[in-house]
């Protein structure tokens, strides 16, 4: 099987594409490569790398591939903010081309990286499940995905199975770590400063899955029976992954002994507070998917992960772990534009 991965030079790809080829799968990597010199640790690439913008896809990028996981996109919702018709342009428009021309190509399955972000505030406690719960995106990156997974599901065809993964707050070690996502936030600030600020009161919900539980369930998404996944979307995380702010905090804290925690009890920007059901995901698809890690786990890892590459805090606040500071320093660099194209020199 060739699969194409979008967005594989980026945190999750960095970690799902050695594990595609570990199962025999030839990958075909597309991606951008805005994050490309963003690694901590060495980051295996496949044998055939495609570095160009998902807006600027073609039909013969897709030449021989059978499988499309799409990962590529502005990937969390503080950078989906910065400029809401460019998030549109990627998020949306990027994926329904790449969507429109993966049918035509003759592509069999198509994986796509959606969002529990969709689900918004739900203080309800009610898990929201995938087909019948309330969709109400707070943010243009929240927006866009929901979008996009309802018109990948309109172009499916007797012979184009789509289906939609919408993965909790991942986290975990990546040789392309980010740091802008809640705890691999808390572990990186307990860590290199011995103390986490949370701005809130520490209860607002947040699932949250490991990168390598996610990785599995992309895998799920591509080899499981049609009669499983196509047309379907799947809430990802774990039984007991309905954490609170709170509970992310104590978990980084217990894995670096002596960390300070402050609670400032205000409203930040995110106000997303939601729990999730997973039963469709590890009822219907037990068999392909069995997710291992818990945060106690996650956290032994992180830790042991930033002492293994000696992890400091200009790692952490720099761009190398912060995707908008990236994007940032590329533009003040003039490497990149305004809409994120490359700047030809």
């Amino acid at each position: 099987m060739t699969v194409m991965v979008t967005g594989n030079l980026g945190y999750i790809g960095s970690v799902l594409t050695p594990l595609l080829a570990q199962r025999g799968h030839q990958v075909r990597g597309f991606d951008s490569g805005l994050f490309r010199d963003c690694f901590l640790t060495p980051a295996v690439e496949p044998t055939e790398q495609i570095v160009k913008d998902i807006r600027d896809i073609e039909l013969e990028d897709l030449d021989g591939v059978t499988t499309v996981v799409h990962l590529a996109g502005l990937s969390n919702d503080p950078l989906g903010e910065v400029d809401d018709a460019l998030t549109e342009a990627i998020n949306y428009n990027g994926s329904m081309r790449l969507g429109e021309l993966a049918r035509d190509a003759g592509v069999r399955r198509f994986v796509y990286a959606s969002s529990q972000s969709m689900y918004g505030i739900s203080g309800t406690g009610v898990e929201l499940e995938e087909d019948t719960s309330e969709k109400n995106p707070l943010t243009s990156y929240a927006r866009t995905k929901w979008k996009a997974e309802q018109g990948l599901m309109l172009l499916r065809t007797p012979g184009f199975e789509v289906t939609a993964l919408r993965p909790s707050t991942v986290y975990g070690a990546s040789p392309r770590l980010r740091c802008d996502i809640v705890f691999n936030n808390f572990m990186a600030c307990a860590f290199t400063t011995g103390s986490i600020e949370i701005k809130s009161d520490g209860k607002p919900r947040r699932p949250a899955v490991h990168i390598l539980d996610v990785c599995e369930a992309f895998i799920a998404g591509m080899e499981a029976d049609a009669s499983l996944v196509d047309g379907r979307a799947f809430n990802v995380g774990v039984a007991d992954g309905n954490y609170t702010v709170r509970q992310l905090a104590l978990a980084a804290q217990a894995a670096v002994p002596g960390t300070d925690l402050v609670f400032t009890g205000e409203h930040g920007s995110d106000s997303r507070t939601y729990t999730v059901g997973f039963g469709r995901i590890l009822g219907e698809l037990g068999s392909h998917f069995n997710p291992s890690w818990d945060l106690d786990r996650g956290g032994a890892e992180l830790s042991r992960y930033f002492r293994e590459t000696g992890f400091e805090e200009r790692h952490f606040r720099g761009g190398v772990c912060n995707r908008l500071i990236r994007l940032e320093e590329l533009i003040e660099a003039g490497r990149i534009d305004e809409s994120l194209r490359t700047v030809e020199s």
